[in-house]
């Protein structure tokens, strides 16, 4: 019989880097970037934060939600104020749980609350809509680099092949996580 642990340690596929962000200071607007460096006070070129702080993360499934909430054509990464929005993967599955992140490793610590800019970015009603929506809060327990469709996997997952590394690019000289459908491991 499969436990509650076994099932919470089990995800269908790796998500995916759908977008990546930094502001240089606390209320500047957000710059898409192709690629990070991440050390342990968050993303190179980003504002400081606190620890527990240090990346902050957003599914790209909870932006449509968001924008049916707000009755609006386009919600866009720069207007959620995040640095990483992922595709592919439940952020709150890997709550616990250490993440790459490319070649990063984080862990989430909690929820990132929206703040009261939202309202501006997002029209009448942009705080609630994000409520419940608005992503997470990571911090850094292994520095590394991130880049726009490089994988997010869960830092338990099962050993494979030596074809590509963490970042889902060709790699011929380390092992990466590969994920397996739960009739594979059977």
């Amino acid at each position: 019989m499969q436990t509650i642990a076994d099932l919470q340690s089990r995800f269908s596929r790796p998500g995916r880097i759908a977008w990546i962000g930094v502001r240089p200071a606390r209320k500047a607007p957000m710059h898409g970037v192709q690629h990070a460096e991440i050390e342990e006070t968050g993303l190179v070129g980003d504002h400081g934060r606190s620890e527990k702080r240090a990346v902050t993360l957003i599914q790209a499934e909870h932006l449509r939600v968001i924008e049916a909430l707000c009755e609006t054509q386009t919600v866009v990464p720069e207007l959620l104020r995040r640095n990483v929005v992922v595709a592919g993967i439940n952020l709150v599955a890997l709550r616990g749980r250490p993440f790459w992140l490319g070649t990063a490793l984080l862990e989430i610590t909690g929820p990132c609350a929206p703040c009261s800019r939202m309202e501006a970015a997002l029209g009448m009603g942009g705080y609630a809509a994000m409520r419940g929506h608005g992503g997470w809060c990571a911090r850094v327990m292994a520095p590394g680099i991130a880049a726009v469709d490089d994988q997010l996997v869960p830092a338990a997952a099962e050993r494979a092949s030596d074809h590509e590394d963490r970042t889902g690019r060709e790699r011929r000289d380390a092992p990466v996580t590969v994920f397996r459908t739960p009739e594979a491991r059977r």
